[in-house]
């Protein structure tokens, strides 16, 4: 089965021409080099702070006027609006800022046709940009946090053109769906695109696709087709490549950590096959390939079905292998039963261990190739694929269709939805995906208006919150099952274990785990949602958590009985860096959320064991905050 998974999920990656394992080169950002002169609105700095209350963009209009002494006059003025986006000196992040007279896009200095492209973006409220694959397609950059039915001009849409041509008109196409995050906080990107085609005489034979984009971690589009340039391109007419651009001129925004992978069609082929059956039950290939064969004979393609027969056999495949660019290669070898290949006389290897994939360089040349199959249960079905991917290439079958066709048996998901009413549903869950962090005690919560959370009753403690679709319960209920689900849409993991500790000091740690001689569940109650109930050291507390009116912001309260705890505190989030923002809140794990405390709440920040800490003392009052991501 694991070889049977592992062929398709290469499969899909032919398809989409994602390899997300490959390795990419990273865009230095320590200066602007790798982008050619512009007006002077964009800069490179260390840090980057953008205030989620200021609308940047329409600033100017919302200023406030002043009254200033001009001539023994009081004569009113329009004050400088205030500035959503502030910065620290260093490197590593790329900023714009436009003006009325500072306003271009960032163009490379260099060009690409197929590329896997990954960075992170900030914008301010209300703040609008665009990265252009080529120069010519624009994906769009926009603040449009909790919009509802994102549409082309939103972030992650395809942006139209405004040609009124028939035939030149294009009319954009809509993000899946709104996987936007709040203001002032980083998103990220992965886009997978493939250029257009072009014959010899410089016609054009292919449209341009995005063949994946995904954005913090939702896939938005898959496999668009775009047939002509969106509007604002570098300029008017397409090209097998072009340069990156970002645009500068609509509003400010920061991006980092830009990574880059240029693609080309996999130029390797199979040719003069020939192979030799054998009939029998072989465990190994040493029992057959001595063996005078049963049959012998060519096949254009790689096949398995050459045997004759479903089952006990062994095959010996040899041919020729041309490769037309010198790369860093990787076969995939998918079967079922067992298989070696050899690649020039080396025997590279390949087993479960390792995926079924082999590495090897190789110059551009021709090289002799053998493949031995040989199956011998019959309560499996034949199957054999060869795939190769370069360093610089996408994916490519190199075997018959039928030799490895998609499995039949795949299942449709098992997606839970959520009604006009809260739904609630127990299932384990894998804590930021990792099995070796599985909670076996957690609740998801879905909300009508789209927020939900999963809460873990062992540890009385919020670890999750996500936006969007509510879960798959594929994993949990398809054939025997493991138990757990998988929330969709745009998750914000929180932290594990206890929230509620007794600590000997303000710098000892939180128990990752609860102490069942302190704590006890007491379940929770339903009245419209659920309100859930612990015991901690004979305190009884209440943890209630609500939407807000606009769906865009859980908040907690926490609420005790019988307090009479010293020295216990209450941890709020924990990440690896957490900034206090100049209105309060606070900026969680470098920006990927806040959290804003209630009035009267004093929240501390601390580091243990690497991170920082958001606490506060817990005296029994009630601690309420809400998080926004």
């Amino acid at each position: 089965m694991k070889k049977l998974l592992t062929a398709l999920v290469l499969l899909f990656n032919v398809i989409y021409g994602f390899s997300q394992d490959a390795s990419m080169k990273k865009l230095s950002l320590n200066d602007l080099s790798s982008f050619k002169p512009n007006a002077g609105n964009w800069f490179i700095a260390g840090d980057v702070t953008m205030d989620r209350n200021i609308d940047e963009h329409h600033a100017p209009e919302t200023a406030a006027p002043v009254k200033k002494r001009r001539r023994n006059k009081m004569t009113p003025t329009l004050a400088e609006a205030p500035h959503a986006v502030s910065f620290e000196n260093g490197k590593g992040i790329l900023i714009n800022i436009p003006t009325k007279d500072k306003k271009d896009n960032l163009v490379t200095s260099w060009v690409h046709g197929d590329i896997e492209l990954e960075l992170e973006v900030m914008l301010p409220r209300g703040s609008n940009s665009g990265i252009y694959l080529q120069g010519g397609y624009e994906v769009q950059l926009y603040d449009s946090w909790g919009v509802k039915n994102a549409g082309f001009s939103d972030i992650g849409g395809i942006y139209r053109n405004w040609e009124n041509v028939p035939g030149k008109i294009y009319m954009g196409k809509a993000p899946l769906s709104n996987a936007a995050k709040a203001p002032g906080l980083w998103q990220k990107f992965k886009i997978a695109f493939r250029a257009p085609r072009f014959n010899d005489k410089g016609e054009k034979i292919a449209n341009a696709r995005f063949l994946s984009v995904e954005l913090n971690g939702v896939r938005i589009h898959d496999n668009v087709e775009v047939p002509q340039l969106t509007g604002g391109p570098l300029d008017d007419k397409e090209k097998p490549l072009g340069p990156l651009m970002i645009q500068g001129d609509h509003g400010a925004v920061a991006i980092r950590n830009i990574k880059y992978r240029l693609l080309q069609d996999a130029e390797v082929s199979l040719s003069d096959i020939s192979f030799k059956v054998f009939r029998g039950k072989f465990d190994a290939p040493e029992n057959f390939v001595t063996k005078a064969p049963d049959s012998t004979g060519t096949t254009p393609e790689l096949t398995w079905e050459v045997a004759g027969t479903d089952d006990g056999f062994g095959v010996v495949f040899n041919g020729s292998l041309t490769v037309n660019r010198d790369d860093d290669y990787d076969f995939q070898l998918a079967f079922n039963g067992g298989a070696l290949l050899t690649i020039d006389d080396n025997l590279l290897p390949v087993n479960e261990e390792n995926d079924n994939t082999a590495h090897i360089s190789l110059k551009k040349g021709v090289y002799p190739f053998q493949i031995v199959y040989y199956k011998n249960v019959d309560w499996e079905a034949p199957r054999l694929g060869l795939t190769v991917s370069g360093a610089s290439s996408y994916p490519k079958v190199l075997n018959a269709f039928n030799s490895f066709p998609p499995d039949g048996d795949l299942s449709s998901p098992i997606l839970v939805r959520v009604g006009s009413e809260p739904r609630l549903l127990r299932a384990f869950l894998d804590f930021k995906g990792d099995r070796s962090k599985r909670l076996t005690h957690t609740i998801a919560v879905g909300e009508p208006g789209g927020i939900h959370y999963i809460y873990d009753l062992k540890a009385g403690n919020l670890v999750c919150v996500w936006r969007g679709d509510f879960v798959d319960a594929t994993p949990m209920w398809h054939d025997r099952g493991d138990g757990s689900f998988l929330p969709l849409g745009i998750i914000q993991y929180l932290f594990s274990g206890p929230g509620l500790a007794v600590l000997a000091d303000m710098n000892a740690p939180f128990p990752s785990i609860s102490d069942e001689k302190d704590f006890r569940g007491n379940g929770y109650t339903v009245n419209g949602r659920p309100v859930f109930a612990y015991t901690y050291k004979g305190v009884e507390v209440s943890d209630k958590i609500f939407p807000d009116t606009s769906n865009k912001i859980f908040t907690r309260e926490i609420s005790f009985k019988n307090f009479s705890l010293s020295s216990a505190y209450f941890k709020l989030a924990e990440g690896s860096l957490i900034t206090l923002l100049p209105d309060g809140s606070y900026a969680v794990d470098d920006k990927s959320y806040y959290i804003t405390a209630a009035p009267g709440l004093s929240p501390m920040i601390r580091e243990q064991a690497g991170k920082k800490e958001l606490v506060v003392k817990a005296d029994g009052n009630p601690i309420k905050y809400s998080i926004i991501w």
